[in-house]
């Protein structure tokens, strides 16, 4: 389900925030625990954290993750190295996929630091979905944005044929159109029937104790 667009010229902390505010204002619910597949975006993360605070699990995109680390590399050790960390990333449990990323980070750090930088930030959050104990469950659906970003290729196939816009009014309500038509073909995520079980997941992740009144 899309819950909403904002029209932007950048992807800064202040215009994330204001956009996720406006979804606790027009009724949602957070306080058992909500979980963000996101890009490496710093603003959008920092926007999460201040409006979402201790209700926040994050699980960082563990394509985008890949795709950074590797682009550090000579391009004869980009495809080895892809394999490598997906090999890791697709391990079932978090201390199995945590060896083997550590594994791999040793390889790196004889032949590139800076991969090895870009490897370590947010690591972590990459490896939600493990902590979790969901991995082979929802990892097919939420381990990446792709299915935000096939969202956004969609849009932009409509969105690119308009070659003049009259004014924002328009360009929001083609938009908005276009989201109301691209829904319709959406399907439930990979795993949907375990989705109580990542909620009472995120509850002692975050420990959640009970719900507080909004």
């Amino acid at each position: 389900m899309i819950l909403g667009f904002e029209q932007t010229a950048t992807e800064n902390a202040k215009v994330c925030r204001q956009f996720l505010q406006s979804l606790i204002d027009r009724g949602l619910g957070y306080q058992q625990g909500l979980l963000f597949a996101i890009d490496g975006s710093k603003s959008l993360r920092k926007a999460i954290d201040e409006v979402f605070g201790e209700y926040a699990a994050v699980q960082r995109c563990q394509w985008h993750k890949r795709e950074n680390v590797v682009a550090y590399l000579p391009k004869s050790d980009q495809k080895r190295f892809r394999n490598k960390l997906q090999q890791a990333y697709e391990q079932p449990t978090y201390a199995q996929a945590s060896r083997a990323l550590k594994r791999v980070r040793g390889e790196l750090k004889l032949i590139n630091e800076s991969a090895v930088r870009s490897l370590d930030e947010g690591l972590e959050e990459t490896l939600t979905l493990h902590r979790l104990g969901l991995f082979q469950e929802l990892g097919i659906s939420l381990k990446t944005t792709n299915c935000l970003e096939s969202i956004n290729s969609q849009v932009a196939r409509f969105t690119g044929r308009i070659t003049y816009w009259k004014n924002s009014n328009q360009r929001h309500r083609w938009v908005a159109s276009t989201l109301l038509e691209i829904e319709k073909g959406l399907r439930k995520i990979n795993g949907h029937r375990h989705l109580p079980l990542l909620r009472m997941a995120l509850k002692r992740e975050l420990k959640i104790q009970h719900i507080k009144a909004a």
